[in-house]
């Protein structure tokens, strides 16, 4: 059984409209235009128990949203959910116990208080016992080095600091599910680093089916092999990292490093780099084995690659297409 269930899962918005100034202010109190917002728009897919789906979008692509009703925060105006067997709206105890929302521009420790005693508040809430309790915060100190910072008053850590603290503390109960959203925005790339290992510690140890949002695409590559892409909020694409390229991107890159100066290259495609014995190519992705074939024929090559443009260029081309014009796969 899946560890999630989507099926035509929808969500809208009514959203008042008004003109600027002050006689469309008094306007509006006694006649309020409204507009209908569509944020999720019958998407459906399934994750698998100990996936890591990295969860992509623009934003108001309507990825925030989609996690807000898979935890139960909001109801669906349409279609189905389905978490560990749950209906996320109806919150049970069991369903509550077993998974978690991190959203990183959200705190959800207490300010003043130190994490060490924002930890126990959670013990209490989730009534686990002291023995796995202790076990479990104190893994979690020492894979997030968090010793000498757990005392502190939360008001007084670094962002880095404090979203790792969050981390630890919405895991304590060892969730099955996590739902996390954008959990490395604002870090540094040291801290970046530090949580994405950390996820992926967490994943391998307890098997936990991960629901990942970041615009930051080294967490992407570092810890998902499958990505779904919404955009206006529909479903574009559903599949592997690797085959993301494919589906979106229309062009290769060839690099050659040659044996000795050619005179012209420009007769062998578009050059979007060179020095004196390299050059790089951006080639139409029908035509890489062929112009791949005459580049070898015609030059003494010391070394050719064939690449995929980077995933951040392949997912800002995604960004940039027209609701009406991006076909979902």
């Amino acid at each position: 059984m899946s560890a999630i269930h989507v099926s035509e899962l929808s969500k809208h918005y009514r959203v008042p409209v008004r003109e600027s100034g002050l006689r469309a202010s008094l306007r509006s109190l006694f006649r309020r235009k409204h507009r209908d917002v569509l944020a999720v728009d019958r998407i459906s897919f399934d994750v698998e128990p100990g996936e890591v789906v990295g969860f992509l979008g623009p934003n108001g692509a309507g990825k925030t949203t989609t996690l807000k009703m898979l935890s139960g925060l909001l109801h669906p105006d349409g279609g189905k959910a389905d978490v560990l067997g749950h209906t996320p709206a109806r919150r049970s105890k069991d369903f509550l116990s077993q998974i978690t929302l991190v959203m990183g521009n959200r705190n959800q420790l207490s300010w003043d208080l130190p994490a060490m005693d924002s930890f126990e508040l959670n013990r209490s809430i989730y009534r686990l016992e002291p023995g796995p309790f202790r076990e479990a915060r104190d893994e979690f100190i020492e894979l997030l080095d968090l010793g000498a910072l757990v005392d502190k008053p939360v008001r007084n850590l670094s962002l880095g600091e404090r979203m790792k603290m969050e981390i630890a503390g919405a895991l304590l109960h060892r969730p099955k599910v996590l739902f996390l959203d954008e959990p490395t925005i604002g870090l540094d790339v040291t801290a970046q680093r530090k949580l994405r290992e950390f996820i992926a510690e967490y994943n391998r140890r307890y098997g936990a089916t991960v629901l990942l949002t970041s615009h930051y695409m080294a967490d992407v590559v570092a810890l998902c092999k499958r990505v779904i892409v919404i955009h206006h909020g529909r479903l574009l694409f559903d599949g592997g990292l690797a085959n993301l390229s494919d589906r979106f991107a229309a062009h290769k890159t060839i690099t050659i490093t040659l044996a000795q100066p050619a005179d012209s290259l420009d007769a062998y495609g578009t050059i979007v780099a060179r020095e004196p014995l390299k050059a790089t190519f951006e080639v139409a992705r029908s035509e890489t084995s062929r112009l791949a074939s005459r580049l070898l024929n015609d030059f003494e090559v010391i070394d050719l690659t064939i690449e995929d443009p980077p995933i951040e260029e392949v997912i800002e081309r995604v960004f940039s297409e027209p609701a009406d014009e991006a076909e979902p796969v």
